[in-house]
């Protein structure tokens, strides 16, 4: 390393020339691949970062002075690795955003066609029920009455209300069994 001229302080500071870059990038390029590697676990990537930052000191080389040309590679290797797990990061998450708007408006899409079928199918069934039993399962799930409320309002006992409701759950049952999961 030639060119270096005497700064200040004391420090030399390296002005970058061909035969300079050549020497530094025989030096430190497999340090740097390493930091990269050892950051990000992935080959290519770090492959590639080496060569970003060994273009951007050449194309820099006319007004870059390094004093501690270990420092800065290092320094450079560490800001692209935590710049690539950055982006990664951001855009893992904008896709698990985007993934999970599509899949929950499909999937709220799909629930919705699936409960207004299933509501649809219950409706018939309900109605085919006998008169009285249509009517006590329609008070209880319906309107939410208690059976004690029901046996009250239609003037019958409490036992007969658990009769009617039963029966019309059973027959729903055997009738819906292609819709439970």
């Amino acid at each position: 390393m030639q060119n270096q001229e005497q700064h200040t302080n004391g420090s030399k500071k390296i002005r970058i020339d061909k035969d300079t870059f050549e020497t530094i990038y025989q030096m430190y390029w497999e340090k740097v691949y390493a930091v990269c590697y050892n950051n990000i676990r992935e080959i290519e990537p770090a492959r590639e970062m080496v060569q970003d930052i060994f273009k951007s000191v050449w194309e820099r080389r006319h007004e870059l002075e390094l004093e501690n040309v270990n420092n800065y590679l290092i320094r450079s290797a560490k800001f692209k690795t935590f710049e690539y797990i950055r982006n990664k990061v951001s855009q893992q998450q904008h896709i698990c955003i985007k993934y999970q708007d599509c899949t929950h408006s499909s999937n709220c899409t799909e629930e919705k066609i699936l409960f207004n079928n299933l509501k649809e199918k219950v409706d018939i069934l309900v109605d085919t029920l006998p008169c009285q039993c249509r009517r006590v399962y329609k008070m209880s799930r319906e309107q939410g009455l208690s059976n004690k409320e029901i046996a009250s309002a239609l003037l019958i006992s409490e036992r007969a209300v658990e009769y009617h409701i039963t029966k019309a759950l059973s027959v729903l049952r055997v009738n819906l069994s292609n819709y439970s999961s």
